[in-house]
C-alpha cells in the first residue's frame, strides 16, 4: 500500500507535548508546510525504495559498496532539498530550526524506508560531536559539507569482543608529531560505513592511545575520513557487510583501519575524555532511534487498518452478511491497541525533542527533563514498534506471514532498534541508576507533578513508590533486575497523561474523536498492564537474583 503521512497526527503530538506554537522558533503554520512538503518527497520519492532495498542489499564489490537502485539518486535529491541541513547551524550552511522540528520529519523518512533514513541519522550524530568538541579548524573544514549532505558521517564504537561495554575496546591510536594521529584496528556493525550516495565519508572513531588510562577513562574520539583534504584515500576500508534480519538497504560493514601503518585522523575534544565526546552525539541518536520506532509502528498500523477495511471475513455481531474484519470485536481491539501505543510513544519523542530544544538554549531543568525522559523514549518507542509490527501481521492473517503485504519487513526491520544505541535493558538501567536521582529526584517528582494532573491518582502513587524503592537501592542486583519493567511503567506513565492532555487539545478538530479514545483506551488498558507488570517483577526480583540458570 502507498505510504500517507500522518501530518496532522505529528503536529498534535509537536503541539501538545512539544509546545509547538508557544514560542517564536516556529509556527504551527510554519511546521505544516514544512511536514506536508515533506511528507510527500517521503511518500513520492523515499518509500518506493523500501522494497527495492529489502530485496536487492547494498553490495560489496571490490571494496566499495554498492547501494540499491535509485537509492544515491534520492539521497542527492533529498539533500538538495535542504533537508539534511535542517538543524545544522547557520554559520556552516544549516538553516538552525529546532531538533523538535527535525524529529518530526525524521519520522517521516523512517516511515517511508527506514533503511535510507539510517545515514541521515548518524550523520545528524557526527555533527553534532564535531560541533560540541572539535576544533575550528575542524569545524570548518568538515562541517559545511557535512551540513549540506554531500558528506556522510558513522559512529565507530564496536569491536569484536567490546560491545555495549566499551572498556574492553583495543583500537589503537597513535601520536604522529604533527597534530594528527596513526588509528589502527577493526571496528563491526557500523551503519553506512561505506557506501555511494556521498563524496566523502567522516568516521567518528573511539581508539586508545597508547598511554591511555586503563578502562573507559583512557578512551579517545578522533576524526578519520574515508578521503584527506589532500584527497588521498584514507588507510581504512570495509572488509564485508553483515547479512541482517532486517534494513537490508543500509550496509552494516565491518571497518578495518591501518592495514598499512595507520589511518590519519583527528582528536575532537582532549585525549581520554573520548566517551564524553561521544555521547554527545549518542544522546540525541537515542531519541531518534526512538523516532525510528514510532515510525515503524505508524506505518505497519497504517497498513494494517487499510487491510482490515478491506479483508472481509466471516459476520460481525448483528450483521447478516461477510463483513471488513475491521468490524469484529478482536481486530478492533488490535488495531486500537497500536494506535494508541503509537501515539503514547509519538508524544514522548516529542516531549524529549522539546526537552532538547530548551537545554540547548542553557535551560537546566529541560536539560535533567531531557536526560531523563531520553532513556524512556528510546526504550518505550522501539519495544512497542516491534510489538506493533507483530500485531499488524496477526491483523493480516495469514497474509502478514508472506513477504508481498510488505508487512513482514516492518516486523523484521523493527527488531534492530530495542538494540541499538544502548540495548533496552541499558535504557533501564541507566533510568534507575542515574536519572531517578536527578537534582536530588526533583526532575522526576515534576515528572509525576504534571501526570497528576490527569492520570488517576492510583497509578502516579503506584509508580512514585516503585521509584523510591529503585532510588534507595540503586546498584543491588535486584533494583537491576526490575529495571526493565519499571521504565516501561514510568514511560507508559508519563505518555498516559501526555495522550490526556492531547485529546483535550484535540477537541473541535480533526483528531477530536481519534485522540479521545487513543487516550481512553491507554489509560484503561496499557497503564494498568504496565504497572502491574512492574509490581510483579519487583517482588519477584530476588527471585531472579538467587536463580540458578548457568
Amino acid at each position: 500500500m502507498s505510504y500517507i503521512p500522518p501530518v496532522s497526527q505529528i503536529i498534535l503530538a509537536m503541539q501538545s507535548a512539544g509546545g509547538l506554537g508557544v514560542s517564536a522558533d516556529l509556527s504551527v503554520e510554519d511546521t505544516r508546510a514544512i511536514l506536508t512538503e515533506a511528507g510527500r518527497f517521503a511518500a513520492e520519492r523515499i518509500a518506493p525504495l523500501n522494497q527495492v532495498g529489502d530485496k536487492q542489499p547494498a553490495v560489496l564489490v571490490d571494496g566499495k559498496v554498492i547501494m540499491p537502485p535509485g537509492w544515491s539518486e534520492v539521497y542527492s535529491d533529498w539533500c538538495a532539498g535542504g533537508w539534511n541541513s535542517l538543524t545544522g547551524s547557520a554559520e556552516h550552511g544549516g538553516q538552525g530550526l529546532p531538533f523538535l522540528l527535525s524529529a518530526a520529519c525524521s519520522e517521516l523518512w523512517t516511515s517511508a524506508c527506514m533503511a535510507f533514513s539510517l545515514c541521515p541519522l548518524l550523520t545528524t550524530g557526527a555533527i553534532e560531536a564535531i560541533s560540541a568538541h572539535a576544533s575550528d579548524d575542524l569545524k570548518r573544514r568538515y562541517l559545511p559539507k557535512m551540513v549540506s549532505g554531500e558528506w556522510s558521517g558513522t559512529m565507530n564504537l564496536t569491536e569484536p569482543q567490546s560491545g555495549s561495554d566499551l572498556s574492553q575496546l583495543r583500537c589503537k591510536a597513535k601520536r604522529h608529531g604533527d597534530g594528527s594521529y596513526r588509528i589502527s584496528g577493526n571496528k563491526i556493525y557500523i551503519t553506512f560505513g561505506e557506501h555511494d550516495c556521498t563524496s566523502n565519508i567522516v568516521h567518528l572513531v573511539l581508539a586508545r592511545l597508547e598511554d591511555a588510562p586503563t578502562g573507559t577513562k583512557g578512551i579517545s574520539l578522533f576524526l578519520v575520513p574515508k578521503f584527506l583534504p589532500d584527497g588521498m584515500r584514507n588507510d581504512l576500508r570495509c572488509h564485508s557487510l553483515e547479512h541482517k534480519l532486517g534494513i537490508h538497504g543500509s550496509p552494516t560493514c565491518t571497518m578495518v583501519y591501518g592495514d598499512d601503518g595507520g589511518a590519519t585522523g583527528w582528536l575532537i575534544g582532549e585525549e581520554n575524555r573520548g566517551l564524553n565526546c561521544m555521547f554527545t552525539m549518542m544522546n540525541n541518536a537515542r531519541l531518534l532511534v526512538g523516532v525510528q520506532g514510532v515510525a515503524l509502528a505508524a506505518r505497519a498500523m497504517q497498513a494494517a487498518f487499510a487491510f482490515a477495511r478491506e479483508r472481509r471475513q466471516g459476520r460481525a455481531p448483528g450483521s447478516e452478511v461477510q463483513s471488513p474484519i475491521i468490524q469484529h470485536p478482536d481486530v478492533k481491539r488490535m488495531l486500537l491497541d497500536m494506535r494508541a501505543k503509537t501515539a503514547a510513544a509519538r508524544m514522548l519523542c516529542m516531549a524529549t525533542a522539546a526537552a532538547i530544544d530548551a537545554s540547548a538554549r542553557g535551560d537546566d531543568v529541560a536539560q535533567a527533563r531531557a536526560a531523563l525522559l531520553t532513556p524512556l523514549a528510546k526504550a518505550y518507542s522501539t519495544d512497542i514498534a516491534v510489538e506493533v509490527a507483530s500485531t499488524a501481521v496477526q491483523v493480516h492473517g495469514g497474509m502478514g506471514f508472506v513477504e508481498e503485504t510488505g508487512v513482514a519487513q516492518y516486523y523484521r526491520d523493527a527488531r534492530i532498534l530495542t538494540i541499538y544505541e544502548g540495548t533496552n535493558g541499558i535504557q533501564a538501567i541507566d533510568l534507575v541508576t542515574r536519572k531517578l536521582g536527578l537534582e536530588n529526584g526533583q526532575t522526576l517528582g515534576d515528572c509525576l507533578a504534571r501526570c497528576a494532573g490527569s492520570v488517576a491518582a492510583d497509578s502516579v502513587n503506584a509508580v512514585r513508590e516503585m521509584a523510591a524503592k529503585l532510588y534507595a537501592a540503586p546498584g543491588h542486583a535486584a533494583s537491576l533486575a526490575a529495571a526493565t519493567p519499571f521504565a516501561r511503567a514510568l514511560a507508559v506513565l508519563v505518555a498516559a497523561g501526555l495522550l490526556v492532555e492531547a485529546s483535550v487539545m484535540a477537541r473541535g478538530g480533526e483528531l477530536q474523536d481519534e485522540a479521545e479514545v487513543d487516550a481512553l483506551y491507554f489509560n484503561a488498558v496499557e497503564l494498568p498492564s504496565a504497572i502491574a507488570a512492574a509490581q510483579a517483577a519487583m517482588a519477584g526480583a530476588d527471585v531472579v537474583v538467587g536463580a540458578r540458570i548457568a
